[in-house]
């Protein structure tokens, strides 16, 4: 036990020391994952109470004990699930592969090997960064999963929530041991990884007429459905979990975001589950799966190239649910105050209204005075001119508007002003 205990020890620690936020330890019994969330110190005390078979643990952190794509805290890998025994390919050639791969600088070398008993897992681990990163961690993973496709990496393990398999745990399926091979210990950094393998996403590189966009495109799209999705759940959270009316609706819009983001189905229906129980009154589980079935049938037909070159030809952006603000906002009747609380799903008038928010914060950073500010001043500036003119024409009755000019170095314009204004207040 003291060995087992050791390994997963060190496992849990060389990717979780010092993390920020709860991570997620599950157990899969019957079928069914059993999870608790503890904080990294917790998680210490807590780990041989977990070993056994088919334990697993979170790679990255959320801000709430709740392992859900929208909770993310903090990013702290990027990972690879290879499942090469689906393709009857030996370990040996799967690791002279990516030894290959990180020689010609394809990807970068992992920080460890997960090797889980019927499987392979590349581990690299990042040093720490918020959840808006999460589009450019989601299209690093991909191109990653994309580039270890052809040795077996599974595209569905590609979700910032997805957990694996604890060191020293045992697989269920054929009992071998959970093993992990330490390769280095460097995090890296998310941007230069950015740079070194995401050339198409530089913003200082130098565009080329025909650049191909896809992977902009993805990224921006990918920004959107995650903001989206984590407006769905502080929507729900602003109205205390009290739903009724709306439940179905929007259920629905989480499963279809949720397929967008995580790009699996059957991890995006667990998701969905687990959002309905949080309602004051949960809608039954075969009402959830049967009110959001059309929601996976849309995220199929999006990522079906056949539907969206119809779609296209119907004119519409694409296959899926191309969704405006103005429907969603319809559609769950959010209000203008909720709206001040949300990302992304706002009409245009919140939209203006942060934007002038924006343009006095930055005139103000430059240096430009606010306009309750600079209309004082404006006031304190004429009182001053009034003053001087009034001082001149005492010494000078009867001047004109000439001569009193060149006393008082006013311009002639100002002084007819300023002479209209002495009459009004009389």
């Amino acid at each position: 036990m003291g060995n087992v205990l050791e390994k997963a020890t060190r496992h849990f620690f060389f990717q979780h020391n010092d993390a920020d936020g709860w991570v997620t330890i599950a157990k899969r019994e019957n079928g069914v994952y059993r999870q608790r969330h503890y904080k990294p110190e917790e998680a210490a005390r807590r780990l041989s109470e977990w070993l056994g078979e088919d334990v697993y643990f979170s790679q990255n952190t959320f801000y709430i004990p709740q392992r859900r794509i929208e909770n993310i805290r903090q990013l702290r890998a990027l990972y690879s699930d290879i499942d090469f025994y689906l393709l009857n390919l030996n370990v040996e050639w799967i690791l002279g592969s990516v030894e290959l791969l990180i020689k010609d600088g394809v990807i970068p070398e992992p920080n460890l090997i997960i090797f889980s008993g019927r499987g392979i897992v590349f581990v690299w681990l990042l040093e720490p960064v918020p959840y808006q990163a999460l589009p450019l961690w989601q299209v690093l993973e991909n191109n990653f999963s994309e580039k270890l496709a052809k040795i077996g990496a599974d595209k569905k393990a590609t979700d910032a929530a997805r957990i694996f398999r604890l060191a020293g745990s045992t697989n269920g399926k054929n009992g071998e041991m959970v093993e992990v091979e330490y390769r280095h210990e460097h995090r890296y950094d998310l941007r230069q990884l950015q740079y070194d393998y995401l050339p198409e996403l530089n913003p200082d590189r130098q565009k080329k007429k025909g650049r191909p966009k896809k992977v902009v495109q993805l990224h921006n799209v990918y920004r959107l459905h995650f903001t989206r999705l984590r407006d769905l759940a502080k929507l729900v959270q602003l109205r205390n979990y009290e739903v009724d009316g709306f439940r179905e609706t929007i259920c629905f819009l989480y499963r279809y975001w949720s397929c967008c983001v995580l790009n699996d189905p059957e991890e995006a229906l667990e998701h969905t589950k687990a959002f309905n129980e949080q309602f004051t009154r949960p809608l039954p589980e075969k009402e959830v799966v049967r009110a959001t079935k059309s929601a996976e049938k849309a995220w199929a037909a999006r990522n079906n190239a056949e539907a969206n070159r119809l779609a296209i030809e119907k004119g519409y952006p694409g296959a899926g649910y191309n969704l405006t603000n103005a429907k969603i906002i319809k559609w769950l009747d959010i209000t203008r105050e909720e709206q001040q609380q949300l990302e992304t799903i706002i009409d245009g008038r919140e939209k203006q209204r942060r934007n002038t928010i924006y343009q006095r914060q930055k005139r103000r950073e430059t240096g430009v005075k606010p306009r309750e500010v600079y209309l004082a001043q404006e006031r304190e500036k004429t009182d001053d001119k009034l003053h001087l003119l009034q001082d001149a024409l005492a010494q000078n009755p009867g001047s004109s508007v000439r001569k009193l000019a060149e006393i008082t170095g006013l311009s002639k314009s100002a002084i007819a002003r300023l002479l209209k204004r002495m009459k009004s207040t009389c």
